[in-house]
């Protein structure tokens, strides 16, 4: 298997490009203590996606020690990690790594950094899908996503066997009773937080880019 090419890295200049500030916002929205990661490796030794990644899970750590606000934002690994939580299992001193990744995604998508394109393109997909519907319509992800990302026909070969087999509706299968309400509420109660945060959230969209409507 070819390692994918990783472009190229420019110099870093502390003195231009440290935030300060930078740890401890990240520190705050993790509620992790940060600076007692001391590389170790083993959460970049634990990583099935490492050979995919700009920067491997410790460099990534190091980049927010330091403060380097942008270059941690607009790297590609935060968007391409899977949660797959081997990162924090396999940390020594217990930090959650893996919601430390999360964070930074959060955190790229509010200072408008997208790099992989395709998976920003997918979560907001999904999360509209869910929040339209109180679960995800599967067809109807498969439709948005393809048109979105310009390649209509790219999983055609796929729809009529999974139809043919009943694997595939062509109607959303909403939940029942309240379930749907009760989705409903949880976009809303993030929505709610997202504005009294400190970011530069939209006051009518939330980060899926699916407007909701505040029920109480």
């Amino acid at each position: 298997m070819q390692t994918p090419m990783r472009p190229p890295l420019r110099m870093i200049d502390l003195a231009a490009d440290r935030d300060p500030g930078f740890q401890t916002e990240v520190a705050h929205e993790s509620g992790q203590l940060l600076e007692s990661c001391y590389q170790c490796g083993n959460c970049t030794a634990g990583c099935v996606y490492t050979l995919d990644y700009d920067f491997p899970v410790h460099q990534v750590m190091r980049l927010v020690q330091l403060g380097l606000r942008e270059q941690a934002l607009s790297c590609r690994s935060v968007w391409l990690c899977a949660t797959c939580q081997a990162c924090t299992t396999r940390c020594p001193n217990n930090i959650d790594v893996a919601r430390v990744m999360d964070v930074l995604r959060h955190m790229a998508r509010r200072a408008g950094f997208a790099p992989e394109a395709s998976v920003k393109t997918f979560t907001d997909s999904f999360l509209a899908s869910v929040a339209k519907h109180g679960r995800v319509f599967e067809a109807g992800l498969a439709a948005v996503f393809a048109l979105k990302g310009g390649k209509p026909l790219q999983d055609a070969g796929l729809g009529l066997p999974m139809l043919t087999r009943g694997k595939l509706s062509l109607t959303p299968h909403e939940p029942g009773g309240h379930g749907k309400a009760e989705v409903a509420a949880i976009f809303s109660r993030f929505h709610r937080f997202a504005v009294q945060g400190a970011s530069a959230h939209s006051p009518d969209a939330t980060p899926c880019g699916c407007k909701t409507e505040d029920k109480g």
